[in-house]
């Protein structure tokens, strides 16, 4: 005999399946709290287990430096000595609590990120606090940061894949541009304690920053927040705007390694930021092009030439400027006609319509992604931050879905036809 669960499920019927595309996805709002000296707090209170994440966000990244690595340098070496602890007994605090403190330098902002029970918070802040506002960058850490430095820039500068994605960058904005400068041994030996506590000076005691948590939040967070981040700056530095000077050569060939078997390719074009009217819809048409594992790329130059066991494309995450890149390693014999087939590829979704059935692969591939990075506490507050860094609102994630879910296939044709021309894009192989 047949028996239904108490649940009222029949368990006899399988369950309806559900493409993607039809998923009705929300983001779970945050609640935001503003600190009595005005830094802006925004929560996510969520998730089964007793742990939560805290991130400080500075602006204080290498577009506000005057000298190269100095922002880079300052963020890292706040872990490694304050007025009354040292690098050890900073890192042996956290260790004991099970804790993890990362910092992360980018091109606009900083971050000290926290991972960390519930129930311990209230004692690792303050020592959060002690790092923001007492950091005193020993002479004897900035040396071995500065060999550590050094030592990893001599073995990266051996990989042509390193030496692509550097010289592209410089290719696209100039050297002088943040998103452009490179990296030298002379840049790190010359840093000194002085420009690092200056520029911890003016970006971090008398800066601005946010605070981002996420996780199973304790009752009095706000308060702990108030006690120790609520008395110190939260003045934004004047902004800055840099001049993008490209290379006027765009094909280079690079020969790093006479005796390598292997070649990093980078084709690059320039593309406006999150705010342009095209850069969703774009999103789309990227996906179809190069952005997962079923895209046409991978199709033709993977699975059909073998050329290579993996190639992408994808929208640089910047602010201010950004760029649309294709980015792969091949044989060096191949290199060649790889960069051929994409450019033929380029040509197909100029001329000819995506049909429905691809089409709507991509459609659930880009939902499902996008439900993935909602699966949790983190996650949610991780796609808040980039909105607001960004200067968005809600309003772009559900034009995002809204963008998935209704373009179609001659409004991607028309994108491909003004973005997706050779003769606009940078080409760089690196051997």
């Amino acid at each position: 005999m047949i028996t239904v669960a108490k649940t009222g499920i029949d368990r006899t019927v399988a369950p309806k399946i559900i493409d993607a595309v039809d998923l009705n996805l929300q983001l779970k709002p945050y609640r935001k709290y503003i600190l009595k000296n005005g830094v802006e707090v925004f929560a996510i209170d969520a998730g089964a287990e007793d742990v939560m994440m805290v991130e400080w966000v500075h602006y204080a990244g290498n577009l506000y430096e005057e000298k190269n690595f100095v922002a880079s340098a300052t963020n890292f070496m706040l872990k490694n000595g304050t007025s009354t602890k040292t690098a050890f007994q900073i890192n042996e605090h956290f260790e004991y609590f099970g804790a993890y403190l990362n910092r992360t330098a980018y091109n606009e902002t900083s971050a000290i990120t926290l991972h960390t029970l519930t129930k311990h918070v209230g004692e690792l802040l303050p020592v959060v606090r002690e790092m923001l506002t007492e950091s005193i960058f020993p002479e004897e850490e900035l040396n071995t940061f500065k060999k550590i430095m050094q030592q990893r820039l001599s073995v990266n500068l051996l990989k042509c894949d390193f030496v692509a994605q550097r010289l592209i960058d410089a290719y696209l904005y100039g050297e002088q541009h943040p998103y452009g400068r490179l990296s030298r041994f002379e840049d790190y030996e010359s840093l000194t304690r002085e420009q690092l506590a200056e520029f911890y000076k003016q970006y971090y005691l008398q800066g601005k920053f946010l605070i981002f948590v996420a996780g199973k939040l304790p009752e009095n967070l706000e308060e702990l927040l108030n006690k120790n981040f609520g008395d110190l700056s939260n003045k934004r530095p004047e902004g800055k705007n840099f001049l993008v000077r490209p290379a006027p050569e765009m094909k280079q060939r690079i020969t790093n390694d006479p005796n390598g078997v292997q070649g990093a390719i980078r084709i690059a074009r320039h593309f406006p930021n999150r705010h342009h009217p095209d850069f969703l819809k774009v999103q789309v048409l990227n996906s179809l092009f190069g952005g997962f594992f079923g895209s046409r790329l991978m199709a033709n130059i993977r699975e059909d030439k073998g050329y290579t066991y993996g190639i992408h494309s994808y929208i640089q995450n910047h602010i201010q400027q950004t760029a649309w890149m294709v980015s792969t390693e091949a044989g060096r014999d191949v290199c060649e006609p790889a960069i051929k087939e994409v450019y033929h590829e380029m040509k197909t979704l100029r001329e000819e319509l995506v049909d429905e059935e691809e089409l709507l692969l991509v459609r659930n591939y880009m939902m499902g992604s996008i439900l993935g990075d909602l699966d949790g506490p983190f996650q949610v507050i991780a796609r808040w931050k980039n909105i607001i860094l960004n200067e968005l609102d809600e309003s772009y994630f559900y034009n995002s879905i809204n963008t998935i879910k209704t373009i179609t296939a001659e409004e991607l044709k028309q994108l491909a036809e003004k973005y997706l021309q050779p003769e606009q894009f940078y080409e760089l192989v690196v051997v």
